[in-house]
């Protein structure tokens, strides 16, 4: 049943996230950004099945190929994400098509490895998948957050003498 559950959870994290980053979105200064992360890696690391016990070797080695293509994916969105301030100070964010090209990277590398588990015979949960997805999503939202504060702040458009006076929408004869 807590595969179930797991596989419910990152289809719902993965939809939610592919559709907030999709499109325009403000980001918040607050400190909270390692949350739902921290969430995910602990449902992840409360199963006993996340090592396979007839194939531990190779199944820490899934492991950390799993971990390590999370953090690079995480690290890879980071920094294809665009990041700017507008005049008012607020700070934006959108994702880019070099963005949705390292998720349809990752996915490709993480399905490879699930190809090359079921070669090997290693029984293979979904807490694995839980917990590179945290790893993703953590990494991702730290490189922005830092990013964000790296950023200056925009500058607002001067106004000219006049641009407050409202234009007359007829063309005026002399």
């Amino acid at each position: 049943m807590s595969g179930l559950v797991n596989a419910l959870v990152i289809l719902a994290v993965v939809v939610l996230v592919v559709a907030r980053q999709s499109r325009t979105r403000r980001i918040t200064t607050d400190r909270r950004w390692w949350i739902v992360p921290a969430i995910l890696a602990v449902m992840a690391l409360r199963e006993p099945g996340l090592i396979d016990t007839h194939h531990r070797a190779e199944a820490m080695l899934l492991l950390g190929a799993e971990l390590f293509i999370g953090l690079a994916t995480g690290a890879a969105w980071g920094w294809t994400t665009r990041v700017w301030a507008e005049p008012d100070g607020s700070l934006w964010s959108k994702s880019t098509k070099a963005s949705a090209a390292v998720w349809g990277l990752g996915i490709a590398l993480r399905l490879g490895l699930f190809g090359i588990g079921i070669l090997l015979g290693v029984h293979q949960d979904s807490s694995a998948l839980l917990l590179a997805l945290a790893a993703t999503l953590l990494v991702r939202s730290g490189i922005l957050a830092w990013r964000s504060q790296s950023l200056p702040p925009a500058v607002a458009q001067a106004t000219a003498y006049g641009d407050d006076v409202p234009r007359s929408s007829w063309k005026e004869r002399v």
